[in-house]
């Protein structure tokens, strides 16, 4: 399976939402309805209602959904959040304590150890942390509400035929709020698709055997589009004079055309000439820049925000031997409230910004960038207290 490119990512988180699942209405009915539908898929009905014996609404579970203002930070911000000196050391640990399980997914996969890592530390903190919330009542309460049912819905079936084959129990079953389980915190569809059983133990288990939650993530990668022996990402340095609209992952050139307009690496070598890349400037040209590759699109695949992805991708860099980014000097950005503003005014000029939310998501940057070139701005898709008072 080959991922569009980064430029058709990019298209394809800007197009419109397809008609979604039913949804709402009496959380009871909602589960019959579930259940009819469960039986038509295949399932035996004892086994379902077996599952659904003890789900319940879990208002935790939409507070949680409603509750992810981690992802209103910038990256600068984020990305120290997450990555202390600590948790860089416990992970240079974790390669060497595990480093025959690393070759082994490299070896089978093509997943550089520096990636599975930075996963298993941003998920769990190495399997420490892996949520207190009964699967199960998460998924369904999640499919029910009208917020993403077209995501939690296919969970629910999922997580049935992992009952049916020995591999989720509805009652004690616990993982993140929405839905993931285990050590690299992976849906139900996933482990259904991906799970591998790599300590021989006879069934998946992805909460206490570290072999199996690796090696299950590593297979995951490869079966979303990971490219063996590819790059993600590199740190750049970018000229002053870069027209700055070809930042962004809505333009693909290939590295030897990149470094043409002046783009260089800011320490070791850049990859393979040929290969297609973007360059991103999280917090606008005067803050980091990277140049991404393919591989950096797969990531997607476990977290659809873009400040989580870029913060994973340098993580794994950084873990792999990547000096401390060139922070700079970025210009101030919005606030919450200020962004939601922003997201409005945008709106009301026709672009589709995926929803007010106070996010500065992919299709937020796109419309900023969109207006900076209207208004004649430096169009890195940052946007500015300046910008704002523009609009």
């Amino acid at each position: 399976m080959r991922l569009p490119s980064l430029a058709a990512l990019a298209a394809l988180l800007a197009a419109p939402a397809l008609a979604e699942p039913q949804c709402g209405g009496d959380f009871g009915a909602f589960v019959d309805d579930l259940k009819a539908e469960a039986v038509e898929r295949g399932r035996e009905a004892g086994t379902v209602e077996s599952f659904f014996a003890s789900v319940s609404r879990d208002a935790r579970a939409i507070n949680a959904d409603r509750s992810q203002g981690v992802f209103q930070r910038p990256f600068l911000e984020f990305s120290r959040m997450l990555i202390s000196q600590d948790r860089v050391a416990r992970g240079q640990r974790n390669a060497e304590t595990h480093a025959e399980l690393f070759d082994r997914a490299e070896s089978d996969y093509g997943i550089p150890r520096g990636i599975l890592l930075a996963f298993w530390a941003f998920e769990t903190d190495f399997g420490a942390v892996q949520g207190d919330y009964n699967t199960a009542d998460a998924i369904t309460t999640l499919a029910h509400d009208c917020r993403r049912p077209e995501l939690f819905r296919p969970q629910v079936f999922a997580a049935i035929e992992l009952y049916e084959q020995g591999g989720f129990d509805p009652v004690t079953t616990q993982g993140a709020w929405a839905g993931e389980i285990g050590q690299v915190q992976m849906l139900p569809s996933d482990i259904l698709d991906y799970g591998v059983d790599a300590d021989g133990s006879g069934s998946v288990d992805l909460r206490t055997s570290v072999p199996d939650a690796l090696m299950s993530g590593a297979r995951l990668l490869r079966g979303k589009g990971w490219r063996e022996g590819e790059p993600w990402m590199h740190e750049v340095a970018l000229p002053g004079d870069l027209d700055w609209s070809l930042t962004g992952l809505g333009t693909e050139m290939s590295v030897d055309e990149w470094r043409a307009r002046g783009v260089e690496p800011r320490h070791g070598n850049l990859p393979d000439g040929d290969l297609s890349a973007s360059v991103i400037v999280p917090q606008g040209r005067h803050g980091p820049a990277f140049m991404v590759f393919d591989n950096f699109s797969v990531l997607f695949e476990w977290n659809e925000s873009f400040t989580y992805v870029v913060t994973t991708a340098y993580f794994a860099t950084r873990l792999e031997g990547a000096p401390v980014y060139a922070a700079g000097d970025p210009e101030p950005g919005l606030g919450p409230e200020a962004m939601e503003e922003l997201q409005r005014r945008l709106e009301a000029r026709g672009h589709d910004v995926g929803g007010v939310d106070g996010i500065l998501g992919a299709r937020t940057r796109e419309a900023v960038q969109t207006v900076q070139e209207e208004l004649g701005l430096p169009a890195d898709a940052w946007p500015t207290p300046a910008l704002l008072e523009r609009l």
